[in-house]
Parts: C-alpha cells; sequence; structure tokens
C-alpha cells in the first residue's frame, strides 16, 4: 500500500459483531457483515456474511430461486473496507464515515444463495488524504462469486 499514511502492519484479529457495529453506522437490514475472521492494519480484512433466508430481499429476489443481488454483495465488500479504513485510520468513536466513491470492474461469476457464508476479502491498495482504494473479492466455500475494485472516501460526521 501506498500513500499519504502509513503505519506498520498490525494484526488486529478477529471482530465481533459489536465491534463490526462500533466502527459502522449500518445497522439491520443494511449491515451486511457478521464477523471479521482476520484484519490487518493498513492491509486487508477477511469479513463473513452469514446469508439467511430470512433477509428481507430473497423475498423479491427471486421468490422461485432466491439469490443475494450482486449489487448487495458489493456493499457487503465495502462495508468490510469501511472496518478496514475504520480500524487501520483509529477512526472508532471518531463519527466520520466511510463513503463509496467509485465501483470498477464489478463481476458476477455464481449465484450466492441462503444458507451461505459469503467470504468478504478485501484488500487497502492506497490512502491518499481522505480517499482510499481497494480490491474486493467475495467467495462461497472458496469459489469467487464476486470481484471488485472501488474508491472510498472519508467524511466528517453530518453536522445538525
Amino acid at each position: 500500500m501506498t500513500g499519504e499514511v502509513e503505519a506498520a502492519p498490525a494484526a488486529v484479529g478477529a471482530i465481533d459483531i459489536r465491534g463490526i457495529m462500533a466502527a459502522l453506522p449500518h445497522r439491520y437490514p443494511m449491515l451486511l457483515v457478521d464477523r471479521v475472521a482476520n484484519l490487518v492494519r493498513n492491509e486487508k480484512i477477511h469479513a463473513v456474511k452469514a446469508v439467511s433466508i430470512n433477509e428481507s430481499f430473497f423475498q423479491g429476489h427471486f421468490p422461485g430461486r432466491p439469490i443475494m443481488p450482486g449489487v448487495l454483495i458489493v456493499e457487503a465488500m465495502a462495508q468490510a473496507a469501511g472496518v478496514l479504513t475504520v480500524e487501520t485510520l483509529d477512526l472508532r468513536g471518531s463519527g466520520k464515515l466511510v463513503y463509496f466513491m467509485s465501483i470498477d470492474g464489478a463481476k458476477f461469476r455464481n449465484p450466492v444463495e441462503p444458507g451461505c457464508l459469503l467470504d468478504l476479502h478485501v484488500e487497502l491498495l492506497q490512502i491518499r488524504g481522505r480517499v482510499c482504494k481497494f480490491v474486493g473479492k467475495a467467495s462461497v466455500d472458496g469459489k469467487l462469486c464476486a470481484e471488485a475494485n472501488f474508491v472510498a472516501m472519508i467524511a466528517d460526521p453530518p453536522t445538525d
């Protein structure tokens, strides 16, 4: 990783749902990361989404053969990237938000169905000022389901 922020990589390890909720503002039904299996600051994250038939999007996508929408798989990767960013830059509790700026090269390879554990692997490629670049891959049982490059911006909390 190159950029203005350089810190020695530090393994954080696993993070439970309470830690994820402390890092992200998302809540049900938009919180799409259930746990972090491993995180190395300034480098990468492996997060997991347990895909359940009880999720509301399965009612309409597709009722006869439910699959997780690709845009939500990309959102799950972005949320994992958000946790990585918050941990890397020590932003927990700051109120700062990590917003999508762009998505490039998104490809969807295999469907994600209810009952799957969706593995989200995201690497931090670069931080320059408030802009972060990532590459993400989502898989089930080692089989690639989706991949994308994306950029996010660190923003100040909204003022009311």
